[in-house]
């Protein structure tokens, strides 16, 4: 395994409105551009199996094997779904093969699939289903039966942040050893045309759920008192949430956007405010100081951290602190040069270039 042969998970490749999907895609551009180009685990073109036949497919004893691609390794239509139903039966993951000499299977999502013979590693992105699970719809029961089943198998687990990685060793048990952090990588690339004036409004960007703390966001735009208004963009997670935040005053609402202009959006804004209760890194943060925004975020745990000093950090649960922020970054010309400059440099550890470094010596390690 001196030269390993590194595989990810395709499904979420190209799935541009999710953390995981940007992660994906990262992650296979950042292994590409170093001159590590990856298998990619594809499902093979066809009609994916029904309900029933799925159920039958998933009982079926035995491993599944997968067939050799252009640079991929393919799986036969509707593995990722029959592997859900294979873990409801079973408490296990689902195993697959795949000829030639074994690598790395590098899974950038944690599913109940792992390829025998392979060093599996699975990025655990968060664990707010078992942390916070009053911030989302996932079942804790489910998730934690998920991880639980796929753990025994894992050669290592990968956190995107310290603050992840600490989380992982605590709620799971697993040794510290066990656990890497690499962190993630940005490479925004906006689009010229600009939805709104440049500088006329503040922005968030990402799902409309409660985790992201956009109710109090909301009213402490309104309790600052200034007239630029917040921008919502993203695509809607809770359907009522979303509502209720489109119907107040200087809330500007917008639907999933494609990501250079999400990009131009994040260039053109006056400041990124992004407050949320819980996450695993906090891309928009990284895209905010990479293309010279300043940002707002909350004080504890990974969006501190990714921050690194180069951002406001306010408590989210404080209403006050948040509009006192945003009145500041609204007014104060001179505090967003300085976190925009201070941004820029810290923004230079989230480079794909650093990011590939990370990578090669993280698969290093799992390889020997």
């Amino acid at each position: 395994m001196n030269s390993p042969l590194l595989c990810i998970d395709g499904r979420m490749l190209g799935v541009a409105a999710t953390g995981v999907g940007s992660h994906a895609d990262m992650l296979f551009a950042t292994l590409a551009a170093a001159g590590r180009p990856p298998l990619v685990l594809r499902e093979q073109p066809g009609r994916a199996p029904g309900r029933l036949a799925r159920l039958a497919r998933a009982a079926l004893p035995g491993r599944r094997r997968l067939a050799p691609g252009p640079g991929a390794l393919l799986a036969g239509p509707g593995l990722f779904r029959e592997a859900q139903v294979h873990l409801d039966l079973y408490g296990r993951p689902l195993v697959l093969e795949a000829d030639g000499p074994p690598g790395i299977m590098h899974w950038t999502y944690p599913l109940p699939l792992m390829l025998a013979g392979w060093r599996n590693v699975y990025t655990v992105h968060d664990l707010i289903p078992l942390a916070r699970p009053d911030l989302t719809p996932i079942s804790p029961r489910r998730h934690r039966r998920l991880l639980d089943a796929i753990l025994p198998h894992a050669d290592r687990l990968l956190a995107v942040s310290e603050a992840g990685r600490d989380e992982i060793v605590r709620l799971l048990g697993w040794p510290e050893a066990q656990v890497g952090n690499c962190w993630q990588a940005a490479d925004p690339r906006p689009g010229n045309q600009s939805l709104f004036a440049p500088g006329g409004y503040h922005l968030f960007c990402g799902t409309i759920e409660p985790r992201k703390n956009l109710a109090r966001l909301a009213q402490a735009h309104a309790r600052a008192g200034i007239a630029r208004p917040l921008v919502l963009a993203g695509p809607t997670g809770d359907a009522a949430l979303a509502a209720r935040l489109a119907a107040m005053p200087g809330v500007v609402r917008l639907p999933w956007q494609d990501r250079a202009t999400l990009h131009a959006l994040i260039r053109d804004a006056r400041a990124m405010l992004f407050p949320s209760l819980a996450e695993g890194f906090g891309l928009p943060i990284v895209e905010a100081m990479m293309l010279g925004t300043p940002v707002m975020t909350s004080e504890p745990g990974a969006t501190a951290e990714v921050a690194g000093g180069a951002a406001l950090l306010v408590d989210p649960l404080d209403c006050d602190a948040i509009a006192n922020a945003i009145r500041r970054l609204d007014g104060d010309d001179a505090l967003r040069a300085d976190l925009a400059a201070r941004g820029r440099t810290r923004a230079r550890f989230f480079t794909p270039a650093a990011y590939a470094a990370r990578l090669a010596a993280f698969h290093a390690e799992v390889a020997a």
